[in-house]
Parts: structure tokens; C-alpha cells; sequence
């Protein structure tokens, strides 16, 4: 068979397009993997498409994709409604190889010691998909083993969400193996104690890159404020770096979301010196918000500029929101490497 196997969106390998890749080549198949939708003229007939979209804001693509290819078997979570496995498509119920030959660049390893989540946040399509957390594999399960980086990302929803017993194991594991660990999903600061905080500080957690310390979290609801920063208040306890905690900022969600609320937030998260990371709800960029009671005149900026604006960080230099300029990167205004996703 000849198989095309297409990688739509996301920084990070595709590790459902991975162990498709290694199904397939195990018998006998030819693999032809892109980041294109569109075909170049040298692509051969293909027997099987399968495509992976992971954002809602690649529906155009996937749906250009089907034009060309209608019996394409597209997964990921661009479509709520398509709840399909790698292993249901397969026709198989056991945990999957992965073939790592398809991004030949990528040197860390990654998969997941968990699935699921114990929350059911509206917004979030892991407990749809997966259900509650569950364990999975080890961290021996997810090493590629030498000559490899031992770089771990690990993709977990709920990481601490896993009985205890069995993120303990992982957290000895990460610490005798001496790896270095990003938690790309974050961590559930909502939901940690003494114990959690401990273990999260023994283990060197790090950004994407591997070049720079943090642990990620978030916080999506103004309603959290207190059990949020008790848990930040957690993490301090136990000695991390305001600096260094990153906070998804989940905007755009709630219909009560005014632009007072989400200064709120963003100051509130400021006076402790976290970074925030605005992250738009279902691609809502150009949508504007009611002010509430605040005394600005940004009636006619949108969920973009509020992103690009705190990205940039210009809160903190002293650019007021309505006198900034979106273009601002195009006049050389970089996001700082240590900061992009």
C-alpha cells in the first residue's frame, strides 16, 4: 500500500501520525509523510490518507484536505464530534509503537504516563475523549534509550491526576534516570498539596526548548482566584521562581468576560511576578468585549491584540493597551525566545 500520513498543525510531533507511520511500515507499506495538505505533482496514488488536525482554526484545512482526498481518515481534536482513536481506526486495543523516523530533526522522546482527567472543564476535550485519569506508561516506556537525549515530553493531561502510587513511580523514575522533563500540558495548580509541590521542585522541569527551567500551569476562570493561588502559593513554598511559573490565561470563554476582568487577572498574576500566557478560546481573535467598569478607551481592540500585547509584555514596560500597536512586531518588536510556545 502506498499511505500518505499528513501532520496538519501543532509545534510538536504528532504522536497518533507516529504510530500510524510504524502500523504501516510494519507491513511492508510505503509511507509518505507531509506538512502539506495540497499534493506536489511527484506524489503517487494513495490507498490510504490519514490526517491529524489538532485546532479548530485548521478546519479549512481538513476540509481542503477531503476535497482531494474524501475518504481521508482525519483524527485529532479540530472536531469534537470525532471522538475516533488511532487504535479504533486500526482495528487494534493495544498501546501502539511509534516510529520516530518521520521527524528525523526531533531528538528529545515523548508519550504520555497518563490519559484522561479528573476535572470536565466545558472548554477541554480530554475527558470527552479519554474519560477519567488513568495510568499508562513508564518513563522507561517513553525514553527512545541512547543515543538520545534523556528529554522528555511528557504530553500528560492530569499528570498528578494518575493514582498516587504511580506518579510517585514516575517522579523516582525521572529523578534516577536523570532526565529533564517538560510538562507541555501543565500541571493542575488547583488541585496540589505539599506533597505535589515537593515532588514538582526534585525534578528539573523545563520549557520546549530544554533551555530554559519552568513548570506550567493555568488559569482559565476568574472564579478560581483562590484556590489558584493557594496552589501557587504551594509552589513558592517549596522554592519555585515566580518567573519561571508559566500561566495559560484560557480568554475569550466565559460570556461574562469583560476587558476589566481579564486586566484583573493579568495584574493579579503580575503583582507576583508569574508569566501569563493568553490563549484565545475557538479562534476568536478579532472579538471585542464590554469594558465593565474600566476606564480605558479600548472599545475597539480585540482578543489579539490583548494576546500579543501581554506576549510582548509591554504591561510590564509601561505601554498602556490602547496605545499599542499591533504591528509592533513588524517594527522590530520580538517576542522573547524564552517565552514563545
Amino acid at each position: 500500500m502506498h499511505v500518505r500520513i499528513t501532520h496538519i498543525d501543532g509545534k510538536l510531533p504528532n504522536l497518533a501520525l507516529m504510530k500510524l507511520a510504524r502500523w504501516h511500515r510494519d507491513r511492508g507499506d510505503q509511507i509518505h509523510f507531509s506538512h502539506r495538505v495540497l499534493p506536489d505533482m511527484f506524489e503517487p496514488t494513495f490507498d490510504r490518507v490519514y490526517a491529524s488536525a489538532i485546532f479548530a482554526s485548521s478546519t479549512p484545512k481538513v476540509e481542503q484536505l477531503k476535497t482531494i482526498w474524501p475518504s481521508a481518515i482525519v483524527g485529532g481534536t479540530y472536531n469534537l464530534a470525532n471522538n475516533t482513536s488511532i487504535e479504533q481506526a486500526l482495528g487494534s486495543s493495544r498501546e501502539l509503537p511509534v516510529d520516530y523516523s518521520i521527524y528525523p530533526t526531533f531528538q528529545p522522546s515523548l508519550g504520555f504516563t497518563q490519559r484522561g482527567c479528573r476535572l470536565k472543564c466545558g472548554f477541554c476535550v480530554v475527558p470527552k475523549k479519554e474519560g477519567k485519569a488513568w495510568s499508562t506508561n513508564s518513563i522507561a516506556d517513553i525514553w527512545r534509550g541512547d543515543p538520545y537525549p534523556r528529554h522528555l515530553h511528557l504530553l500528560d493531561n492530569d499528570f498528578f491526576g494518575q493514582p498516587r502510587e504511580q506518579w510517585q513511580a514516575r517522579i523516582e523514575e525521572i529523578k534516577a534516570g536523570g532526565f529533564k522533563i517538560c510538562l507541555t500540558q501543565g500541571i493542575n495548580v488547583r488541585m496540589i498539596d505539599d506533597e505535589v509541590a515537593q515532588a514538582l521542585q526534585a525534578i528539573p522541569s523545563y520549557d520546549d526548548t530544554f533551555k530554559h527551567q519552568r513548570i506550567t500551569t493555568a488559569w482559565d476562570n476568574i472564579g478560581d482566584e483562590k484556590v489558584f493561588f493557594r496552589g501557587i502559593e504551594l509552589l513558592l513554598k517549596h522554592g519555585f521562581i515566580p518567573a519561571r511559573i508559566f500561566v495559560y490565561m484560557l480568554i475569550g470563554y466565559d460570556h461574562r468576560e469583560t476587558w476589566e476582568r481579564l486586566m484583573y487577572r493579568l495584574y493579579k498574576m503580575n503583582d507576583l511576578d508569574l508569566r501569563p500566557y493568553p490563549m484565545i478560546y475557538n479562534n476568536q481573535r478579532h472579538r471585542r468585549l464590554p469594558l465593565g467598569n474600566l476606564n480605558q478607551h479600548i472599545e475597539k481592540r480585540t482578543l489579539g491584540d490583548f494576546q500579543t500585547w501581554v506576549i510582548h509584555r509591554c504591561y510590564r514596560n509601561g505601554e498602556p493597551f490602547e496605545a499599542f500597536r499591533h504591528n509592533a512586531r513588524r517594527e522590530g518588536r520580538l517576542i522573547p525566545q524564552e517565552i514563545m510556545l
